[in-house]
């Protein structure tokens, strides 16, 4: 199992996730995003999110979740936005690993000193949006 990574940012959840798909340092995901300054800021959008993965050569596309069942949620490598609720009130990223658990760049919100990642059996909220990544055999010449 790949060692979780900390989000190094209050709105870096993305940038743990992306790091964490890749296998690199959060630095190193970070630097695969066009405006990194929306770690300390507003965060990320799903589209950002595949546009840096897509910079380190992964096939990443991304959907609203409208079914808890959707397979798309099995998915090893998948980050997933969980919804904003009272343990995440600005929603979250989290990636579903290939051992079936959920990796949280922030498992110990909100405490700050230090900010802490880790491993979950349960998704903590509802998924909202998936990114997931692309077969080749997904893609049609044209």
């Amino acid at each position: 199992m790949r060692k979780a990574i900390t989000q190094e940012h209050g709105m870096g959840c993305a940038v743990a996730c992306t790091a964490y798909v890749l296998n690199f340092t959060y630095q190193q995901a970070l630097n695969l995003y066009e405006t990194p300054q929306y770690a300390w800021s507003r965060g990320f959008y799903c589209q950002e999110i595949v546009t840096a993965l897509s910079n380190a050569g992964k096939l990443y596309q991304y959907k609203q979740i409208k079914n808890t069942n959707d397979s798309v949620l099995n998915l090893p490598d998948m980050i997933v936005f969980i919804e904003p609720s009272s343990i995440y009130p600005a929603g979250h990223y989290l990636v579903y690993t290939l051992e079936g658990c959920w990796m949280n760049p922030w498992i110990n919100f909100p405490l700050i000193a230090p900010a802490k990642s880790g491993f979950q059996p349960i998704l903590p909220g509802n998924p909202t949006y998936a990114v997931f990544p692309l077969k080749k055999d997904d893609f049609i010449a044209q």
